[in-house]
């Protein structure tokens, strides 16, 4: 009786509308003006305003792609969490993690998702993406064999990943195993029929095969679909190749 009680007066709207949390409030303030939250985040912190406050700083420097900062804010956030016992720890290791590769440093990047592996507080989908993630940490710092390790861990915990499928298929392609390149390529496009990435190295993996026309097949796809992506103009160069007098393979990648 109490917990149905509970659940009744959960499900009522509140009679007067709840203030917003400073977390709500920082992060509204993120997608207003970053600069001025990462103010708001600071001040906020040395006022008390602990994990939630790091987290939120993280945010503000992400949003103005203020990469080494918000790595920095992401591993403070999660030291201080480990230190405290804190589940939320594994999280910010991986948030840090993104923002170390997204500031170009494979290095920190692998360290902090080894931190949230290893914490054992992950499962299942996040505990997948956080393997995806380590690999691609793995890739930038050209150890491809470990990154295999996290790649297959990967495909078993989020097997429905197109992003999984296709830097599988790019490894197995630099690693010059072209079958089960073509096989994890075929896998992605299932799942992101439409991708630009994916129509490029579909095409990159044909080339190297010898299907010449399946691999103009998959290029012009690239370039319908995303004509001013990164990965549509990479494969709109390859067309210019694939067009020369002399008909070589284009760079392995792009």
């Amino acid at each position: 009786m109490i917990l149905l009680t509970l659940a009744a007066a959960a499900a009522e709207p509140p009679k007067t509308p709840l203030a917003p949390t400073m977390l709500e409030r920082c992060i509204a303030q993120v997608d207003a003006d970053p600069e001025k939250a990462v103010t708001f985040a600071s001040d906020w912190r040395i006022q008390g305003g602990d994990l939630d406050a790091r987290l939120c700083l993280g945010l503000a420097y992400a949003a103005q792609q203020k990469w080494p900062s918000a790595m920095t804010a992401f591993e403070q956030a999660a030291r201080d969490a480990e230190g405290r016992k804190n589940n939320r720890s594994a999280g910010f290791w991986v948030q840090a993690g993104n923002a170390a590769l997204a500031a170009g440093n494979a290095a920190r990047a692998q360290a902090a998702f080894d931190s949230a592996i290893a914490s054992g507080l992950l499962s299942g989908r996040e505990l997948g993406e956080a393997h995806l993630d380590r690999a691609r940490a793995l890739v930038s710092a050209r150890q491809g064999k470990a990154a295999r390790a996290d790649l297959d861990a990967a495909l078993k915990l989020v097997p429905e990943d197109p992003l999984a499928w296709l830097l599988s298929a790019t490894l197995a392609r630099r690693e010059g195993d072209l079958t089960r390149a073509a096989e994890d390529i075929a896998e992605a496009g299932k799942r992101s029929p439409d991708d630009a990435s994916v129509a490029l190295e579909a095409g990159n993996i044909a080339i190297l095969s010898g299907a010449d026309d399946a691999a103009r097949t998959a290029w012009e796809a690239a370039v319908k679909t995303s004509p001013e992506s990164p990965a549509g103009k990479a494969a709109a160069d390859n067309l210019k190749q694939m067009a020369g007098p002399v008909q070589t393979p284009p760079p392995a990648v792009k």
